[in-house]
């Protein structure tokens, strides 16, 4: 049998083998880690400076003029106006349209308080008592509207801050059906119908 010598031979190739394969498997080395991405340095920018400290500007508001004569008449509502009118009634004769010495004192009064407001705009009412057709008062109660009106103007008042209307015997200041209630009824009322 010639196994031995043929064993001599793939005895000393196998260990050749064997050791090789062994020489091979070396343990694992680590490797070194690679250098980090360098990147640009980051460009710093100055912070920019602070805002100086936001102080309030007061600024001077032009203020308009006080109206004339605005005080606590002028301050207050139409209706307050109305209810507590600077007003005064001018009364008038049984059938006239004619202002007698007291009617006129009383536009007169009436006229200086229209001069210290002068936005202010009125109607004039004419009125009159329960006597006559209803036609008749209307007319009536013009004529009164519009002779308080005339004498206004007359005393410097502008035309357009002036309105009339008739109430006739309509709308009556006291419902009595004797003189005294007739009296009070014949008469200019005043409203003021913007300020």
């Amino acid at each position: 049998m010639q196994w031995p010598r043929s064993g001599a031979i793939v005895a000393p190739i196998l260990f050749t083998l064997v050791v090789a394969a062994c020489a091979k498997k070396q343990s694992p080395v680590a490797r070194p880690a690679p250098p980090p991405v360098s990147t640009p340095p980051a460009v710093t920018t100055p912070a920019p400076p602070p805002a100086p400290a936001t102080q309030a500007v007061e600024e001077k508001l032009p203020v308009p003029p006080e109206p004339i004569g605005e005080d606590s008449i002028g301050g207050r509502s139409l209706d307050d106006l109305n209810r507590n009118s600077p007003f005064k009634p001018a009364f008038f004769g049984l059938d006239s349209a004619e202002l007698d010495n007291e009617a006129q004192a009383v536009v007169q009064s009436n006229a200086a308080t229209l001069r210290k407001y002068p936005s202010w705009v009125i109607t004039i009412e004419g009125h009159c008592d329960e006597r006559g057709t209803a036609e008749y008062n209307l007319a009536l109660g013009e004529r009164r509207a519009v002779t308080v009106k005339t004498y206004l103007v007359s005393l410097g008042i502008p035309g357009d801050r002036i309105r009339t209307v008739s109430y006739g015997k309509e709308f009556p200041f006291d419902p009595g059906h004797d003189e005294p209630a007739w009296a009070k009824n014949r008469r200019a009322h005043f409203v003021i119908t913007s300020k």
